[in-house]
């Protein structure tokens, strides 16, 4: 079972090919760099379901640099990852510049920008340490995620625009097809 923070982070050790991608990522050596949102749910969610292969989506690497913004600069960093494991479909998101894409206030950190994620299930995010120990952040908390709940984060559900764009995901996610025992909050309007 999957109940607390160190549930979480003993599966990831515990998986050679997750700890593979974190270590190449580590190697960018990135300003408050995170490996994020379905990276981590997807794996608590597989074993909630008995999976025995990870149905591992896209590999969202993310930090925080306002020197440099530019989105070309993502893009590098992107190929420079490909090189190093051309298997993972990777993506690489400096949240110093993903406000203006998102059209909010900026972001103070990563762990900010992850925190205003549509859906609580997907406010995470995993890094190394110096020693290679595994950093869990959670700042919605892991109780949805582990209770195969989808619920808008706090961010989201204060405001209508957002909800919108939270509705329209869940239908495009439409991730009941794929994991058949999660609650999706799915409110009315």
């Amino acid at each position: 079972m999957v109940k607390t923070e160190q549930d979480i982070i003993k599966l990831i050790q515990d998986d050679k090919e997750m700890m593979r991608i974190l270590k190449i990522a580590k190697k960018l050596d990135l300003p408050d760099w995170w490996i994020c949102a379905g990276f981590v749910r997807s794996k608590i969610w597989d074993t909630l379901h008995g999976f025995k292969k990870t149905t591992l989506p896209d590999v969202d690497v993310i930090f925080f640099d306002k020197t440099n913004i530019e989105e070309l600069e993502e893009k590098r960093l992107e190929a420079k990852l490909h090189e190093m494991f051309p298997e993972v479909p990777w993506s690489v998101k400096n949240e110093a510049r993903m406000h203006m894409v998102n059209h909010f206030t900026p972001y103070t950190s990563s762990e900010d920008a992850i925190s205003k994620f549509p859906e609580t299930a997907t406010a995470l995010g995993v890094r190394l340490n110096h020693e290679d120990q595994i950093i869990l952040i959670a700042p919605c908390g892991i109780k949805d995620v582990v209770d195969l709940k989808v619920k808008p984060t706090p961010y989201f559900a204060k405001n209508s625009d957002r909800m919108a764009i939270y509705k329209e995901r869940i239908k495009k996610k439409n991730w009941q097809s794929i994991w058949h025992k999660i609650n999706v909050y799915t409110p009315e309007g």
